[in-house]
């Protein structure tokens, strides 16, 4: 009896879907930590087309020009997870087929502006309200999300406030907090 040896991509064929994609900014602060400029990511409960508009619409609903398509599939691979609950799932999938419905056909192959226009309106959906709840952490919350934004995460007691993170010049006119900004600093007379 002989087995031929299976490759990859008949592999993950078979198991789900395939979420996969290039680092647009080869010199980022991503691109120092990923070992190659390509990646891939494994689906277990979307196919490879929910997962490829779920990150879109993920672009969509937190928006930064430079951040890479890597860290906005940790969204949609924290989805997948999610989606082996039945309700999720079906949530989901429902979304995804108002969305092409709403296009005429493909959501994803429209421009920018076409997209949003059909994306806006399903804003307190459960399928918006699901990909923004967990988007919220699952996008912010991981190492390339932190290597883009330039966090080191906390340190000691200090923590991002000793790191240039305690800056409020965003603010028209920031009061100082009656114990100072930062933990060491002497209280405001």
């Amino acid at each position: 009896m002989s087995t031929s040896p299976i490759s990859r991509r008949i592999f993950l064929k078979g198991s789900g879907g395939v979420l996969a994609g290039t680092l647009a900014f080869a010199s980022g602060p991503i691109a120092l930590l990923a070992p190659s400029r390509s990646w891939a990511m494994s689906l277990d409960t979307l196919s490879s087309r929910q997962g490829e508009v779920l990150l879109t619409v993920t672009r969509h609903i937190f928006p930064h020009a430079e951040l890479e398509d890597a860290v906005y599939a940790m969204v949609v691979k924290s989805l997948d997870r999610k989606a082996v609950n039945a309700d999720l799932h079906q949530v989901l999938h429902d979304g995804v087929v108002a969305l092409d419905d709403a296009a005429d056909g493909d959501w994803a192959a429209l421009d920018e502006a076409q997209r949003l226009a059909i994306l806006a309106p399903m804003a307190g959906t459960p399928f918006f309200e699901g990909i923004r709840g967990d988007a919220v952490v699952s996008l912010y919350d991981n190492p390339l999300a932190y290597a883009h934004f330039g966090y080191e995460g906390a340190e000691g007691d200090g923590g991002y406030l000793t790191k240039g993170f305690n800056d409020l010049t965003w603010l028209p006119d920031p009061p100082k907090p009656q114990g100072g900004y930062l933990p060491f600093e002497e209280p405001a007379v």
